[in-house]
């Protein structure tokens, strides 16, 4: 037997145990239609399976009409308020919708001045919480290349600085959560800048949050080695926190936040988890997969206005003929909305602003090329059941590459915005004292008998 002198090592003994596990935990995949498996807690027309109730969110993608579920513009509420609304809102009045977006989905209500300047106070104050020495004792040794460990780590340390961890009551959950929902912007930040210092061998910078700056102007403040930025950046990245601060209870990550924190467990755990399901690329990380995409579309496609050069290489995406043969055009299509997703609806518009301040209006047609013409290639080359149309990952990459955010940051950005929407969701779980969820899986595998060791072969 090989010796094995390294964590990342895969030895013949490995890989041959590896090949066992493959040949016996193999199920067919005609057994999931024989007991009507809704895998993915899916129907087969793509529907969820309902699990639970929610007041925290909403999504419509369908109206009913006679029994019929037709397709219409995607919708989202946030606690019953639509989320175009609400930015419609502070974009007129001119101030930061994070803020007021974390009041609401707590707290089930719009805030007025008095409680949206008491809620901002508390995050202010909270975001300069962490223990000390907690930056340079946690984040900075033992940097990892992968962000969102980082973030799990340092919230998982967290549960050592709190006297009342494992305590579930709703005021001491709260607590926790508006703590998280303050320093996980800066966890982030940090664990990037110590990345980039150890293992790129750039300068380290760790400048101390302003207590008078939004939760978007404080992560621009501190990424940048001059803490400079313009309005409008920082308007739109709160723009993003907004957009991506809740999607309903279904969604993979939320679900782990419900199923975790309905065994009971404290905060730090139920969060480490949900940003455990974030990191998969099929969830959070999509929007790095749609900006590599198009970064490879760009050197293949000469002509970016073209509309039949554009056209024949999303016909070899879908082909696995191009990029990563996956057979995708990534940032299209979603597994809830069919004809419009209203986050990307509403961030197409301020993305137009910043590609015309930042010089990259040539990308911004590429961009919106591919967005026309993708569901009329998808709708050439595949059979579909419901409209295909841009999601928020088509843009937020794009947004985030414009801001000059470096691509380790994309899925952290992401959970900074969700914390909001993950802590609603588990203070509704605890609130309602649900029972542990524990969904049915049927066995399959045939009985067999136990064969004394000298006869096994």
């Amino acid at each position: 037997m090989e010796k094995i002198n390294s964590y990342s090592m895969i030895t013949e003994e490995i890989q041959g145990l590896s090949e066992l596990c493959m040949e016996n935990l193999y199920i067919d995949p005609e057994l999931f239609t024989k007991y009507e498996v809704k895998r993915g807690l899916r129907d087969i027309n793509g529907k969820g399976v309902l699990t639970g109730l929610t007041d925290v969110s909403r999504i419509q993608s369908y109206i009913v009409e006679d029994n019929d579920m037709i397709p219409c513009d995607g919708k989202l509420y946030y606690q019953g308020v639509d989320v175009e609304d609400i930015v419609a809102g502070f974009i007129k009045e001119k101030r930061f919708g994070y803020e007021e977006t974390v009041y609401l989905l707590l707290f089930g209500k719009l805030p007025n001045e008095d409680e949206l300047a008491k809620i901002t106070k508390i995050l202010a104050d909270y975001r300069s919480s962490l223990p000390t020495h907690f930056v340079r004792d946690i984040i900075l040794k033992a940097p990892s290349k992968d962000m969102m460990n980082t973030l799990q780590r340092s919230i998982l340390t967290l549960y050592a600085y709190d006297e009342k961890a494992d305590d579930t009551s709703i005021p001491n959950v709260l607590r926790q959560c508006l703590q998280l929902i303050s320093v996980v912007p800066l966890l982030s930040v940090y664990g990037y800048q110590a990345y980039s210092h150890y293992h790129d061998g750039n300068s380290l910078y760790i400048h101390t949050p302003q207590p008078q700056l939004s939760t978007a102007e404080n992560i621009l403040y501190l990424l940048r080695p001059d803490s400079k930025y313009s309005e409008l950046e920082a308007r739109i990245l709160d723009l993003a926190l907004v957009l991506h601060a809740e999607h309903g209870g279904g969604n993979n990550s939320t679900f782990t936040t419900h199923v975790v924190s309905s065994s009971g467990t404290d905060t730090y755990s139920s969060m480490a988890a949900s940003l455990g399901s974030l990191k998969g690329p099929k969830h959070g990380g999509a929007n790095i997969k749609v900006t590599k995409m198009f970064a490879d579309m760009k050197e293949q496609v000469k002509d970016w206005d073209d509309d039949e050069q554009i056209k024949a290489y999303l016909k070899k995406l879908l082909n696995k003929e191009a990029f990563d043969r996956a057979g995708l055009i990534y940032g299209m299509g979603h597994a809830v909305y069919s004809i419009s997703d209203p986050r990307a609806k509403v961030f197409k518009g301020f993305v137009e602003k910043l590609s015309v301040e930042k010089g990259y209006e040539k990308e911004y047609r590429l961009y919106s090329n591919v967005e026309r013409l993708a569901p009329e290639v998808i709708a050439e080359e595949r059979r579909i059941y419901k409209g295909v149309s841009a999601n928020v990952d088509f843009y937020s990459g794009f947004v985030y590459q414009m801001l000059g955010l470096p691509v380790e940051l994309f899925t952290p950005l992401f959970a900074v915005a969700r914390m909001a929407g993950w802590s609603a969701h588990r203070i509704e779980e605890l609130i309602n004292q649900g029972k542990i969820i524990r969904p049915a899986y049927k066995a399959v595998k045939k009985q067999q008998p136990y064969i004394p060791m000298a006869e096994r072969e």
